[in-house]
């Protein structure tokens, strides 16, 4: 059966006379959270001149909030855009491999899983066996795990090396790691000139004081040559 277009969609929230409660819980800026009757509510959102909107329906009783229905509606639609923003996307890079990889693809191929994991990026390892070369299985294992070391520092291996049909797989995700500190602006020690300004001159360095010379001291055992 095809939907009926004629038919009303429920509004997300209930706003004014659409409020079923006897009796609701006000809240709202410059309000005193309190339970009141519902034609009370209403009648103190008259009077506000504001609308009054049911934003928690199933709580005893409901959650009303006294405020503008529009500026309601923005300010719901502002907080899911900025949860959106928030949440970290994820994306999962392949990077792929013959059996019988050759040192210098092998490292092209590492830099770039190197750099996939510091952006927060999934790696997907695998090796595809062309043809025959399906009986050199063991050695694509031990090339991902090679590959799985040598990105130990940058990324945790979510599951070991599976074999699914022609394809040997492993995933890599990154390591959550601090975020980066600003580098410090150089200054030269020469006297700069800025908008007509002259800049004060670097402080001269203090000295360090002198370290004493470590003596090293041999331990002679007789009857032993060390």
């Amino acid at each position: 059966m095809r939907p009926n277009k004629n038919v009303k969609k429920e509004p997300q929230y209930r706003i004014n006379e659409q409020i079923r409660a006897r009796e609701v819980r006000i809240v709202g800026d410059d309000v005193e959270s309190q339970v009141m009757q519902t034609r009370d509510a209403l009648r103190l959102a008259q009077q506000k001149e504001v609308d009054l909107v049911e934003i928690s329906p199933n709580a005893e009783p409901p959650v009303c909030r006294l405020i503008d229905y529009s500026k309601f509606l923005y300010q719901q639609k502002k907080r899911q855009k900025e949860l959106k923003a928030k949440q970290v996307k994820i994306e999962v890079k392949e990077i792929r491999f013959g059996p019988q990889t050759d040192d210098h693809d092998y490292n092209f191929k590492l830099k770039h899983a190197q750099g996939f994991l510091q952006d927060g990026d999934k790696v997907k390892a695998y090796v595809f066996f062309r043809g025959r070369s399906i009986l050199f299985k063991e050695q694509g294992e031990v090339l991902l795990l090679r590959f799985a070391n040598d990105l130990e520092e940058y990324g945790k291996v979510e599951s070991m090396p599976v074999l699914e049909g022609k394809r040997m797989t492993m995933f890599i995700a990154p390591k959550k790691t601090a975020p980066k500190k600003a580098a410090p602006v150089e200054v030269d020690d020469d006297v700069e000139e800025v908008e007509g300004e002259t800049a004060a001159p670097a402080a001269p360095a203090k000295k360090q004081p002198k370290q004493k010379e470590r003596k090293e001291y041999t331990l002679k055992v007789e009857g032993e040559d060390f």
